[in-house]
This record gives C-alpha cells, sequence and structure tokens, in this order.
C-alpha cells in the first residue's frame, strides 16, 4: 500500500483513482541502489525504466553540474517512457536508495487503458521543453550593457 502513497505524489498519476493505482503498483519492481550507484548516466542507454523515489535521496546531474535533490516520492526516467533514447541527466543516490521501477513496454499497457496518463505525460514533457529553452534563451542572451 505504501507505493500507492507514493504513486499518488506522482503528477503522471495523480489522476488515476486508488483502485487504477493499486493496480499499477503490480506492475512495478522493487530497485535497490547502493550509496554513489548510477541507476541513470546521462548520454547511456542505461534501462529503459521509470522510477519513484520510495527511500533514499538522489541527485540529478547533467555535465557534472547537480540540478536537484530527489527524495521519497519523487520520479525520475519518465522520458525512457516514451524515447529510446540515451538519457539526459545522471542520477546518483546519494544515500542507500529504494525505488519502484516500470518498464517502458507496461507503462506503454498502462497508457492504453488510462488515456489521461498520457495527456499528463504529454504536458510534462512540453513543460521540460519549455523550461530547456528559456535556460538556452537565458544563456544566449547578451549581458547588460555596462557603458551607459
Amino acid at each position: 500500500m505504501a507505493l500507492v502513497d507514493d504513486l499518488k505524489r506522482v503528477p503522471l498519476f495523480s489522476g488515476l483513482s486508488d483502485r487504477e493505482l493499486k493496480r499499477i503498483a503490480g506492475d512495478f519492481k522493487e530497485r535497490d541502489y547502493d550509496a554513489g550507484m548510477t541507476p541513470l548516466r546521462e548520454e547511456h542507454m542505461s534501462g529503459v525504466g521509470f522510477f519513484v523515489i520510495t527511500e533514499g535521496e538522489a541527485a540529478v546531474s547533467r555535465d557534472g553540474r547537480e540540478l536537484a535533490r530527489l527524495g521519497p516520492g519523487d520520479h525520475f526516467g519518465e522520458l525512457a517512457l516514451i524515447s529510446d533514447r540515451a538519457r539526459t541527466a545522471t542520477v546518483t543516490a546519494e544515500t542507500p536508495l529504494r525505488t519502484a521501477m516500470l518498464s517502458s513496454w507496461e507503462f506503454r499497457e498502462i497508457v492504453k487503458q488510462n488515456p489521461e496518463i498520457a495527456w499528463t505525460l504529454l504536458q510534462h514533457v512540453v513543460g521540460l521543453l519549455a523550461d530547456s529553452e528559456e535556460r538556452g534563451s537565458a544563456a544566449g542572451a547578451a549581458p547588460p550593457d555596462s557603458s551607459s
């Protein structure tokens, strides 16, 4: 039942009923990682899974820079659910990490039965793209003119 509670906090699954959450919770597999292990590595095809953290803490980094810290109820790997591309970030266990993992092929079946998940995932991906575009625009912006 604890996994169902964790899934309720994941925006992707927040629109599902308790009954639906209980059903999909059965498709998740438990995966444990020791501190220092990397469930996902940037630029690598490291699996085809989506992870929900149930215990522990992880760091998300890109190009060696830490972007975020994740803890119980947080998730990562959602882009792998819809794309067979290399990972866009590295996730490193900062403490012993327990996750619930869902493979892309299991997720595909869930989406077929729950189209609202597909819509929520699409909204999430658009948000990621918009954030990336904003960061790119800010990085490419000219510095303020200090001569005036």
